[in-house]
């Protein structure tokens, strides 16, 4: 059941406000945010299309002091994505998205090839043909609920946006922007508190996603944000604390990964169920192939594991 609570909007601080919208499937939420500048507010992340995004979006605005003049989408998945047209509809506000973020958009949600592309593309790491058949119908129940804009305006590394820098964090997705500013972090899914950030291996993405994100959480460290806003949660304010917690976490999982690989090669679709178990939903288990494909991808640059691929199936081994 979606509970249908977006508003009124939480003031965390005077020129920072949170909004948040209800999910169909766990974590049953995703925050957005909305930032005042000189010029009016920035809303951060829209939730999914759902029928009353827009009028959700106008029932915040109206309790603002000012206009909604801009969106900014911190990456492309559908909790953050999804609900950016109808919002742009309902504020006559651009929407901004990053360079590399915007054309996967447009090569995931705006490519009818897309499934096709994915089908093919699990079952060359093992999938059995009818389970990644319903690993792509799982994935396509967003599909609906997705409505980006077409043409957004690029923003990329150091651009301001609301007197905010914008600070590209690759890792949970290949072009996750975050906005920093005197010691606060607009995070998204960067950094969350109690949830581990999805970190996945997809077709056609960057080639070593756990080693970006790896770098990035360390590039968090290095800021050292006082406080941070994430897309999940309630606010962090040990951001450091929670980076090295993450960093200890994938180590703890890359170990995980070497133990399950042996002199003969197995596929990633197969280290799942040592790494994930056997009880995952058609939904779960897509993502934790996903996963599973980061971290063997990550050993192999550490010199840790091998890659083949023969009759057409990638498979590791030590």
């Amino acid at each position: 059941m979606i509970e249908q609570t977006f508003a009124p909007t939480l003031e965390l601080r005077p020129d920072v406000r949170r909004l948040t919208f209800p999910l169909p499937t766990r974590p049953g939420h995703v925050h957005a945010y909305l930032l005042r500048g000189d010029d009016g507010w920035t809303l951060v992340d829209t939730g999914l299309a759902l029928p009353d995004t827009a009028g959700r979006v106008a029932a915040a605005a109206a309790e603002l002091d000012g206009p909604i003049v801009r969106i900014l989408v911190t990456h492309m998945h559908p909790d953050h994505l999804g609900g950016s047209e109808p919002a742009a509809e309902a504020t006559g506000a651009p929407v901004l998205q990053g360079e590399l973020d915007h054309a996967q958009t447009l090569h995931v949600w705006g490519n009818p090839e897309w499934p096709r592309r994915i089908s093919v593309w699990f079952r060359s790491h093992g999938v059995p043909p009818e389970v990644a058949d319903e690993l792509i119908e799982q994935g396509s129940l967003y599909a609906p609920f997705i409505r980006f804009a077409p043409d957004p305006q690029l923003v990329r590394e150091g651009d301001e946006v609301s007197g905010w820098r914008v600070v590209e964090m690759p890792g949970h997705a290949d072009g996750h922007l975050c906005l920093v500013r005197d010691g606060e972090l607009l995070a998204g899914d960067h950094l969350l508190d109690r949830i581990t950030p999805t970190v996945g291996l997809w077709p056609d993405s960057r080639l070593d996603p756990l080693g970006d994100y790896l770098d990035s959480l360390r590039r968090t460290v290095d800021l050292g944000p006082r406080v941070v806003y994430p897309g999940h949660g309630e606010p962090l304010r040990d951001a450091g604390r929670r980076a090295q917690e993450l960093v200890d976490h994938h180590r703890e999982r890359l170990g995980a990964a070497e133990a399950a690989l042996g002199d003969e090669p197995r596929s990633g679709y197969d280290v799942s169920y040592d790494l994930f178990g056997d009880r995952l939903s058609s939904g779960a288990r897509r993502f934790a192939v996903g996963e599973t494909l980061s971290h063997l991808e990550r050993l192999r640059r550490e010199g840790r594991a091998e890659r083949v691929e023969d009759d057409g199936i990638v498979r590791w081994h030590r």
